[in-house]
């Protein structure tokens, strides 16, 4: 698993569009198009280029952002806590997920009269089992994608 780190990968991955969406959390995932074998063309004849949002990404693999702003999570401690939440929870689920640029966005603050503590295990907790949950969503939402009507 890659993680995002320039501004331009994570616009690109929050305008790929919305996959799953929690009471806290969306998960955005821009789809990467599988690298043109270029053996394939004719002599000299090269597929054609990358979209300028896939040259973003280098590596045709699982990638992820996690974005907590504050105005959402206003301490470091708690933000902090978030994004390893995210990135932990990620890497559990990396390998059922799709090549593709994915960025997990705290929507909404987590309310500071039921957590209390800043980086409480109680905050925690609720964070893990709500991303889980997120990703969860965003598989089954990869198997039924053109099955709607």
């Amino acid at each position: 698993m890659q993680r995002l780190k320039t501004r331009p990968q994570f616009q690109a991955a929050l305008a790929g569009g919305t996959v799953s969406r929690t009471a806290h959390f969306a998960l955005h995932r821009l789809t990467l198009a599988q690298p043109t074998d270029t053996s394939a063309f004719p002599s000299g004849q090269v597929g054609p280029a990358p979209s300028q949002e896939q040259a973003l990404f280098d590596l045709f693999d699982v990638w992820l952002g996690a974005m907590v702003p504050k105005r959402w999570a206003r301490r470091a401690v708690t933000r902090n806590a978030i994004k390893r939440q995210i990135y932990n929870v990620g890497e559990r689920f990396c390998h059922h997920l799709p090549a593709a640029a994915h960025v997990v966005r705290l929507r909404t603050t987590f309310d500071r009269k039921v957590y209390i503590s800043a980086s409480s295990d109680h905050l925690k907790l609720a964070v893990r089992q709500e991303l889980e949950q997120l990703f969860e969503r965003a598989l089954h939402h990869g198997h039924h994608q053109g099955v709607r009507s």
